[in-house]
């Protein structure tokens, strides 16, 4: 018994594929429209691109004042919290 695995992906169009597509999207959208359509995809990629990159770096600079206010903050930490051995927490367990 032989099994055959299904591609996860669907294979890229070639050559005929590809003028199969564009013929129809002439057809949906008229040969006028789409350079427009083609270049209003471009900007919008474009700001998508800018909003992406801004929000790296908004978050870059978080991280390293983060990273500056601790540094700042280790002089000034002091421990609250008693010192316990495991034998105290042993005996101080109910049987």
């Amino acid at each position: 018994m032989v099994v055959e695995i299904a591609p996860l992906f669907a294979p890229i169009p070639g050559g005929p594929e590809l003028l199969i597509i564009l013929f129809i999207a002439i057809l949906l959208f008229g040969a006028n429209k789409i350079p427009k359509l083609a270049r209003s995809t471009g900007e919008a990629m474009g700001e998508f691109q800018k909003g992406r990159e801004k929000v790296e770096t908004e978050l870059d600079e978080m991280r390293e004042s983060d990273f500056e206010d601790l540094d700042e903050n280790d002089e000034d930490f002091v421990d609250t919290e008693p010192v316990t051995s495991a034998e105290e927490e042993t005996e101080t367990e109910p049987n």
